[in-house]
């Protein structure tokens, strides 16, 4: 198990990363396409394969933090260790499951990637995240305090994680106070937690020692469930 390294330190959905210009790029982005969206008898609330720059996600370009919509993907690339930042498309919901493809197309393996759901603000939300190297979590953040509510506060390691350079179908629950984590039709972890009831969706990458990572994310859904 892997101890919880959060540390919140670039908030992009708040506007902390000052634009410095367009950033270097350091990786290719990934040479095949990103799973496609499975269907479902679901009402979609909100969909987004990421063709349009316009469909309303923030984005962002400094030194060594990338956020944008390129080659029809949403790219997040982050060059900074010990870090986190994220992007929302600002909406509410209540009740959701969010479902997105995320492919890593750069970087270390020991990194942290996933979804956000009843995001409030840069301080208080749910996230839901998986690594390159097999690992798992669901957590939150409240008043700017980061903890996993799974795993007794360690990621935990699950095979049904595709590891390296690879794609992986990510689903979030999030309905009443029962928060549950899917990645490739598997259902890894749920626990019960009730201190966010609504608020917007999103999307996270992280690093820890080793500074960088990017990941590609497409076929971003919210359904009502």
């Amino acid at each position: 198990m892997r101890n919880l390294r959060l540390l919140f330190v670039l908030a992009v959905a708040a506007a902390l990363l000052a634009a410095c210009g367009s950033a270097a790029q350091p990786a290719k982005p990934p040479t095949a396409a990103p799973t496609t969206a499975p269907q479902s008898n679901l009402r979609v609330l909100f969909q987004d394969d990421f063709s349009n720059p316009k469909s309303g996600w923030d984005t962002e370009h400094e030194k060594e933090a990338v956020i944008e919509y390129k080659n029809g993907m949403y790219r997040m690339w982050l060059n900074y260790p010990h870090t986190v930042m994220w992007a929302n498309p600002h909406l509410d919901f209540s009740d959701v499951r969010v479902e997105v493809s995320a492919t890593k197309a750069g970087g270390t393996d020991d990194n942290q990637f996933g979804l956000i759901c009843r995001y409030q603000d840069e301080n208080n939300f749910y996230f839901f995240i998986i690594s390159s190297d097999g690992y798992y979590g669901i957590g939150k953040s409240k008043n700017g305090k980061q903890t996993l509510l799974t795993g007794h506060g360690n990621m935990e390691y699950s095979k049904f994680i595709n590891r390296g350079h690879a794609t992986n179908r990510l689903r979030a629950d999030c309905v009443g106070p029962s928060l549950a984590f899917y990645v490739n039709g598997q259902r890894l972890a749920r626990v019960n937690d009730s201190d966010f009831t609504k608020g917007d969706v999103g999307l996270l990458i992280g690093t820890f020692t080793e500074p960088e990572t990017e990941v590609y994310y497409d076929n971003f859904v919210v359904y009502q469930p």
